[in-house]
Protein backbone atom coordinates (compact mmCIF):
# COMPACT_ATOMS: atom_id res chain seq x y z
CA UNK A 1 0.00 0.00 0.00
CA UNK A 2 2.82 2.01 0.38
CA UNK A 3 2.92 3.79 -2.97
CA UNK A 4 -0.92 3.95 -3.25
CA UNK A 5 -2.78 7.72 -2.56
CA UNK A 6 -6.25 6.35 -2.66
CA UNK A 7 -7.67 3.64 -0.98
CA UNK A 8 -11.18 2.07 -0.31
CA UNK A 9 -12.05 -0.67 2.37
CA UNK A 10 -14.71 -2.70 2.12
CA UNK A 11 -17.41 0.21 1.18
CA UNK A 12 -20.53 -0.47 1.07
CA UNK A 13 -23.47 2.09 0.45
CA UNK A 14 -27.36 1.30 0.30
CA UNK A 15 -30.44 3.73 -0.84
CA UNK A 16 -33.42 2.00 0.19
CA UNK A 17 -33.49 -1.59 -1.16
CA UNK A 18 -30.64 -0.95 -3.51
CA UNK A 19 -27.14 -1.75 -2.95
CA UNK A 20 -24.59 0.90 -4.93
CA UNK A 21 -21.36 -0.02 -3.33
CA UNK A 22 -20.67 -3.73 -2.23
CA UNK A 23 -17.78 -4.07 -0.50
CA UNK A 24 -15.85 -1.92 -2.70
CA UNK A 25 -12.22 -2.39 -2.21
CA UNK A 26 -9.35 -0.59 -3.94
CA UNK A 27 -5.93 0.85 -3.81
CA UNK A 28 -5.20 3.18 -6.48
CA UNK A 29 -0.84 4.39 -7.57
CA UNK A 30 -0.06 7.18 -7.53
CA UNK A 31 0.43 8.43 -11.13
CA UNK A 32 -2.14 6.08 -12.39
CA UNK A 33 -4.78 6.31 -15.22
CA UNK A 34 -7.35 4.20 -14.67
CA UNK A 35 -11.21 3.95 -15.94
CA UNK A 36 -13.93 2.92 -14.04
CA UNK A 37 -16.99 1.25 -16.31
CA UNK A 38 -20.18 -0.40 -15.85
CA UNK A 39 -23.63 -0.10 -16.92
CA UNK A 40 -25.95 2.81 -15.81
CA UNK A 41 -26.56 2.19 -12.16
CA UNK A 42 -23.64 -0.28 -11.65
CA UNK A 43 -21.98 1.62 -9.07
CA UNK A 44 -19.75 3.87 -10.86
CA UNK A 45 -21.27 7.26 -10.09
CA UNK A 46 -21.63 6.16 -6.48
CA UNK A 47 -17.84 5.36 -6.39
CA UNK A 48 -16.93 9.00 -7.21
CA UNK A 49 -19.55 10.32 -5.12
CA UNK A 50 -18.27 8.65 -1.83
CA UNK A 51 -14.69 9.90 -2.87
CA UNK A 52 -15.44 12.93 -3.42
CA UNK A 53 -17.31 12.94 -0.27
CA UNK A 54 -20.88 14.02 -1.94
CA UNK A 55 -22.30 10.68 -0.62
CA UNK A 56 -21.40 8.82 2.62
CA UNK A 57 -20.54 5.10 2.50
CA UNK A 58 -22.76 3.38 5.25
CA UNK A 59 -19.48 1.02 5.73
CA UNK A 60 -15.97 1.18 5.12
CA UNK A 61 -13.01 3.44 5.17
CA UNK A 62 -11.60 5.90 2.21
CA UNK A 63 -7.83 6.87 2.61
CA UNK A 64 -6.27 9.66 0.36
CA UNK A 65 -2.21 9.50 1.51
CA UNK A 66 -3.05 7.90 4.33
CA UNK A 67 -5.44 9.98 5.80
CA UNK A 68 -9.18 9.00 6.61
CA UNK A 69 -11.30 11.23 4.71
CA UNK A 70 -14.48 8.87 4.99
CA UNK A 71 -16.81 11.84 6.80
CA UNK A 72 -14.96 14.83 5.47
CA UNK A 73 -17.12 17.41 3.55
CA UNK A 74 -16.70 17.57 -0.83
CA UNK A 75 -14.98 21.02 0.40
CA UNK A 76 -12.38 19.55 2.16
CA UNK A 77 -11.54 16.99 0.34
CA UNK A 78 -11.21 18.90 -2.55
CA UNK A 79 -8.88 21.01 -0.57
CA UNK A 80 -6.85 18.02 0.51
CA UNK A 81 -6.06 17.73 -3.49
CA UNK A 82 -9.17 15.34 -4.83
CA UNK A 83 -10.63 16.95 -7.57
CA UNK A 84 -13.49 16.07 -10.09
CA UNK A 85 -15.72 16.89 -12.69
CA UNK A 86 -18.95 16.48 -13.78
CA UNK A 87 -20.95 14.52 -16.76
CA UNK A 88 -23.14 17.94 -17.03
CA UNK A 89 -20.57 20.51 -16.67
CA UNK A 90 -20.93 22.64 -13.40
CA UNK A 91 -20.45 25.58 -14.96
CA UNK A 92 -21.68 29.93 -14.18
CA UNK A 93 -23.78 30.38 -16.66
CA UNK A 94 -23.88 34.26 -16.63
CA UNK A 95 -19.49 34.40 -16.06
CA UNK A 96 -17.15 34.32 -19.13
CA UNK A 97 -15.03 31.00 -18.95
CA UNK A 98 -12.22 33.54 -17.13
CA UNK A 99 -14.90 34.54 -14.74
CA UNK A 100 -15.61 31.05 -13.80
CA UNK A 101 -11.73 29.68 -13.77
CA UNK A 102 -11.35 32.73 -11.39
CA UNK A 103 -14.08 31.79 -9.02
CA UNK A 104 -12.70 28.33 -9.01
CA UNK A 105 -9.31 29.93 -7.96
CA UNK A 106 -10.89 31.50 -5.43
CA UNK A 107 -12.72 28.28 -4.23
CA UNK A 108 -9.92 25.96 -4.09
CA UNK A 109 -7.65 28.71 -2.77
CA UNK A 110 -10.27 29.08 0.92
CA UNK A 111 -11.09 32.51 -0.10
CA UNK A 112 -14.17 34.04 -0.47
CA UNK A 113 -15.15 33.98 -4.49
CA UNK A 114 -14.57 36.77 -6.80
CA UNK A 115 -15.10 37.20 -10.37
CA UNK A 116 -12.89 40.16 -11.04
CA UNK A 117 -9.42 40.62 -12.64
CA UNK A 118 -8.40 43.77 -10.06
CA UNK A 119 -10.20 41.81 -7.26
CA UNK A 120 -8.36 38.48 -7.91
CA UNK A 121 -4.81 40.28 -8.81
CA UNK A 122 -2.25 39.91 -11.73
CA UNK A 123 -0.97 36.49 -10.35
CA UNK A 124 -4.89 34.79 -10.60
CA UNK A 125 -5.45 35.65 -13.67
CA UNK A 126 -1.88 34.92 -14.94
CA UNK A 127 -2.34 31.20 -13.20
CA UNK A 128 -6.16 31.25 -14.72
CA UNK A 129 -4.64 31.77 -18.07
CA UNK A 130 -2.12 29.38 -18.21
CA UNK A 131 -4.37 26.74 -17.26
CA UNK A 132 -6.99 27.80 -20.51
CA UNK A 133 -4.09 27.56 -22.29
CA UNK A 134 -2.92 24.35 -21.51
CA UNK A 135 -6.55 23.18 -22.49
CA UNK A 136 -6.13 25.12 -25.92
CA UNK A 137 -9.34 27.18 -24.64
CA UNK A 138 -7.90 30.68 -23.60
CA UNK A 139 -8.99 32.27 -27.17
CA UNK A 140 -12.53 31.92 -25.64
CA UNK A 141 -11.43 33.56 -22.24
CA UNK A 142 -13.70 36.37 -22.71
CA UNK A 143 -16.63 34.46 -24.32
CA UNK A 144 -20.07 33.56 -21.75
CA UNK A 145 -20.86 29.55 -21.51
CA UNK A 146 -24.30 30.10 -24.32
CA UNK A 147 -21.57 30.98 -26.78
CA UNK A 148 -18.92 27.85 -26.70
CA UNK A 149 -19.61 24.03 -28.36
CA UNK A 150 -20.69 20.89 -25.89
CA UNK A 151 -16.59 19.93 -26.34
CA UNK A 152 -15.36 23.71 -25.00
CA UNK A 153 -17.68 23.30 -22.02
CA UNK A 154 -16.36 19.97 -20.78
CA UNK A 155 -12.85 21.52 -21.39
CA UNK A 156 -13.54 24.08 -19.03
CA UNK A 157 -14.97 22.03 -16.66
CA UNK A 158 -12.08 19.81 -16.09
CA UNK A 159 -9.78 22.69 -16.16
CA UNK A 160 -11.47 23.83 -13.34
CA UNK A 161 -11.31 21.06 -11.09
CA UNK A 162 -7.45 21.27 -11.66
CA UNK A 163 -7.10 24.91 -10.77
CA UNK A 164 -4.71 24.98 -7.69
CA UNK A 165 -2.81 21.77 -6.55
CA UNK A 166 -4.59 18.83 -7.44
CA UNK A 167 -3.34 15.13 -6.36
CA UNK A 168 -6.62 12.98 -7.85
CA UNK A 169 -8.20 13.97 -10.49
CA UNK A 170 -11.84 11.97 -10.80
CA UNK A 171 -13.58 12.50 -14.54
CA UNK A 172 -17.35 12.09 -14.92
CA UNK A 173 -18.09 10.23 -18.71
CA UNK A 174 -15.08 13.45 -19.78
CA UNK A 175 -16.78 13.01 -23.87
CA UNK A 176 -19.93 12.43 -23.16
CA UNK A 177 -22.42 14.84 -25.22
CA UNK A 178 -19.90 15.94 -27.89
CA UNK A 179 -19.54 14.85 -31.49
CA UNK A 180 -17.83 11.36 -32.38
CA UNK A 181 -15.22 13.42 -34.19
CA UNK A 182 -13.98 15.43 -31.32
CA UNK A 183 -13.74 12.38 -28.59
CA UNK A 184 -10.27 11.69 -29.25
CA UNK A 185 -8.99 15.17 -30.13
CA UNK A 186 -10.58 15.99 -26.61
CA UNK A 187 -9.22 13.31 -24.88
CA UNK A 188 -5.38 13.94 -26.32
CA UNK A 189 -5.85 17.74 -24.60
CA UNK A 190 -6.88 16.48 -21.45
CA UNK A 191 -4.18 13.91 -21.34
CA UNK A 192 -1.73 16.27 -22.24
CA UNK A 193 -2.81 19.16 -19.99
CA UNK A 194 -3.36 17.12 -17.15
CA UNK A 195 0.17 15.31 -17.71
CA UNK A 196 1.52 18.59 -16.53
CA UNK A 197 0.32 18.78 -12.76
CA UNK A 198 1.53 14.98 -12.18
CA UNK A 199 -1.49 14.07 -10.95
CA UNK A 200 -3.59 10.68 -10.16
CA UNK A 201 -6.55 10.14 -12.72
CA UNK A 202 -9.24 8.58 -12.50
CA UNK A 203 -12.57 8.16 -15.44
CA UNK A 204 -15.75 7.17 -15.54
CA UNK A 205 -16.22 6.12 -19.56
CA UNK A 206 -18.88 4.15 -21.82
CA UNK A 207 -16.67 4.35 -24.80
CA UNK A 208 -14.75 1.01 -25.07
CA UNK A 209 -12.36 2.74 -27.63
CA UNK A 210 -11.68 5.42 -24.90
CA UNK A 211 -11.09 3.12 -21.88
CA UNK A 212 -9.03 1.11 -24.36
CA UNK A 213 -6.53 3.61 -25.99
CA UNK A 214 -5.94 5.88 -22.73
CA UNK A 215 -6.38 4.06 -19.66
CA UNK A 216 -3.49 1.88 -17.75
CA UNK A 217 -5.98 -0.31 -16.02
CA UNK A 218 -9.76 -0.63 -15.53
CA UNK A 219 -12.60 -0.92 -12.93
CA UNK A 220 -15.72 -2.65 -14.12
CA UNK A 221 -18.36 -1.87 -11.70
CA UNK A 222 -21.77 -4.41 -11.97
CA UNK A 223 -24.26 -4.88 -9.36
CA UNK A 224 -22.68 -1.89 -6.67
CA UNK A 225 -19.40 -4.42 -7.21
CA UNK A 226 -16.17 -4.44 -8.58
CA UNK A 227 -16.26 -7.42 -10.98
CA UNK A 228 -12.93 -6.75 -12.41
CA UNK A 229 -9.95 -4.73 -11.89
CA UNK A 230 -7.07 -5.06 -14.44
CA UNK A 231 -5.33 -4.12 -17.61
CA UNK A 232 -8.04 -2.93 -20.19
CA UNK A 233 -7.56 -5.88 -22.48
CA UNK A 234 -7.86 -8.87 -19.79
CA UNK A 235 -10.98 -6.68 -18.25
CA UNK A 236 -12.55 -6.29 -21.59
CA UNK A 237 -11.77 -10.26 -22.41
CA UNK A 238 -13.43 -11.35 -19.02
CA UNK A 239 -16.86 -13.59 -19.72
CA UNK A 240 -18.58 -11.58 -16.72
CA UNK A 241 -17.63 -8.18 -18.22
CA UNK A 242 -18.65 -9.08 -21.50
CA UNK A 243 -21.88 -10.54 -20.21
CA UNK A 244 -22.79 -7.82 -17.60
CA UNK A 245 -21.21 -4.54 -18.31
CA UNK A 246 -19.93 -4.17 -22.16
CA UNK A 247 -22.93 -6.76 -23.70
CA UNK A 248 -20.33 -8.73 -26.03
CA UNK A 249 -20.70 -12.18 -24.78
CA UNK A 250 -21.66 -14.70 -27.47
Amino acid sequence: MSDAILVTEDVNKTFGAVTAAREVSVEVPKGAIWSLIGSNGAGKTTFVNMVTGYIKPDRGRILFQGRDITRLSPRQITRLGIRRSFQMPQLYAELTVLQNMLVSRSINAERPPSIWRGAQGADDVERAMDILKRFKIADYSDRLMGELSAGVRKLLDIAMAISGTPRVVMLDEPTSGVAAEEKFPIMDLVMEALSASDVTILFVEHDMDIVTRYSERVLAFYDGAIVANDAPDEVLADEVVQRYVTGTAK
